[in-house]
């Protein structure tokens, strides 16, 4: 039997990797002037949680190919989670999410640096914007510097544009969509470009082009990484309505409240006769929401079966992701780990 993978000694691992590396560049931004300081708090905070899901893909990737761990790996395989904390940043200021991790969000926070400023609203998410845009930079540099050869770096530029193009365009349709009649096919694509892709399926494929893999591993793991991309984020769709805020971190009505193009949302609206997507409809899109109407709205959501329609998604995409390890040919103690990643992924509890 192969080694178990200690995913809890990996996330340590990843966790003090990045907190060294911004911690070196918050300095660098104190040097220029101590008004900065509420910047680069910001910028330490934004990536200090998570399950560093990203660099595990990215890690994985490279060890299915033969490869076996390694130090230069790891940080190039890190600032797989720095464009994740820029996308967060970025996420939140569009949608004007006041929590994360159950903390106030980087555009909250930072009215504080501010409160002189006579448009201090607008000025907090200008500096949030900038920290974002910061982050996918020093993202490219954890890269670059990483220590792998130039080489290996080179194989994988391609997916790097490739991933910040998607990235975008995902975002880009989620903003246009919204407030639109909600469409399962919309929503679908928003799911796969906003998240699943730069979520599993390009961070995986990073990590097999650092290690040379050949193109017949490189399809296999990509045909694993975009389903289960899709599951992970049809689970936090489900846990954003469902989940408990103290759990998930975020405030339970806020895709209800910005009329968002999720596939629990459109799922819900297809199944709906005239009377519910009336209800539905006097829902969605409301600031004044409370409590009383957050019952309301999972009880009409349940009503439609639209959780039960979502979990039937998951658990599909997850049976075809884990379907397709099995004839990669990669060390078993890969398989293992992928598979793991796979549940833990998408089943989550927060």
């Amino acid at each position: 039997m192969p080694e178990r993978w200690d995913q809890a000694g990996f996330r340590e691992r990843v966790d003090a990797l990045l907190a060294g590396f911004l911690a070196e560049e918050a300095g660098h931004l104190l040097a220029i002037d101590d008004a900065l300081k509420p910047v680069a708090e910001q910028l330490q905070a934004a990536s200090a949680h998570g399950k560093r899901l990203r660099t595990a893909f990215c890690y994985w990737g490279w060890r299915a190919a033969g490869q076996p761990d390694n130090d230069a790996l790891l940080r190039a395989a890190a600032s797989m989670d720095l464009v994740h904390a820029a996308a967060i940043v970025h996420d939140d200021l569009i949608d004007d999410s006041p929590l994360r991790h159950n903390l106030p969000t980087a555009h909250i926070s930072l009215c504080t640096a501010v409160t002189a400023h006579p448009r201090a609203r607008a000025a907090a998410r200008s500096l949030a914007m900038l920290v974002g845009d910061h982050l996918m930079a020093l993202a490219g540099q954890l890269f670059a510097t990483s220590g792998l050869p130039v080489a290996y770096l080179a194989r994988a530029r391609p997916v790097w544009s490739e991933l910040a193009r998607e990235l975008i365009a995902g975002e880009c349709l989620e903003i246009l969509s919204t407030g639109a009649p909600p469409d399962t096919g919309t929503s679908l694509k928003v799911v796969r470009y906003k998240t699943a892709k730069y979520t599993v399926e390009q961070p995986l494929l990073i990590g097999a082009l650092l290690a040379g893999a050949a193109s017949g591993l490189r399809a296999g793991l990509c045909a694993y990484g975009l389903p289960l991309g899709e599951a992970f984020q049809l689970r936090d769709d489900l846990l954003g309505l469902f989940g408990e805020p103290d759990d998930t971190g975020k405030a339970g009505l806020d895709d209800i409240r910005g009329h968002r193009p999720t596939t629990l949302l459109a799922m819900a609206w297809q199944a709906a006769g005239p009377s519910q997507r009336e209800r539905l409809a006097g829902l969605l899109g409301r600031h004044d929401l409370d409590e009383a109407d957050l019952h309301t709205v999972r009880e009409l959501m349940r009503e439609l079966k639209a959780p039960q329609q979502v979990e039937v998604l998951i658990a599909a995409r997850v049976r075809e992701a884990v379907g397709h390890l099995g004839g990669l040919g990669m060390p078993a103690q890969a398989r293992g780990a992928l598979t793991d990643l796979a549940y833990t992924a998408t089943d989550r509890h927060h």
